[in-house]
């Protein structure tokens, strides 16, 4: 007869966030967005934990270089509606992303999350910035090359 194994499951009390840099520059948004959701929930950690937030903070620059495949730049479309009667506002990714680049990322790695209040948890360790400085130096966050990284 053996001995079971038992699992451990971690605490947030020892959780240490590490902050990671990723540039957009020409990179596909549903791939950048896929890994981003990764590290941001944990899962690329070998003690991850679904029922805590143990993922690390996710800086993305050059957020207006990103690109879509095929055609999407105009048959893409973001909806949002005010709930009042002709209130449904569409707009294609090409003009969301010359009014407000960071959206088109914001939203595709947030429907990549969880929903509720975890996924709104890690969502706010989030930071989309147009240009290439960010204000997040004292975290000194380490780049990460999304074009490499094969999970």
């Amino acid at each position: 007869m053996t001995a079971m194994k038992k699992t451990t499951m971690r605490k947030p009390a020892e959780h240490q966030a590490n902050w990671l840099v990723v540039d957009g520059t020409n990179q596909v948004v549903g791939r950048m967005a896929s890994k981003i959701a990764m590290r941001l929930m944990g899962k690329h950690k070998p003690d991850y934990t679904p029922s805590f937030d143990c993922g690390d903070g996710v800086i993305v620059i050059n957020c207006e270089k990103v690109v879509f495949t095929g055609a999407k730049w105009d048959k893409k479309i973001y909806r949002r509606y005010s709930g009042y009667i002709g209130g449904l506002k569409e707009h294609s990714a090409r003009k969301v992303l010359s009014s407000h680049p960071d959206r088109i990322i914001m939203l595709a790695v947030k429907r990549m999350l969880p929903k509720g209040k975890l996924g709104e948890k890690m969502i706010k360790k989030l930071k989309i910035y147009a240009g290439s400085e960010h204000p997040h130096v004292s975290q000194a966050p380490v780049a990460f090359d999304v074009a490499s990284c094969s999970r």
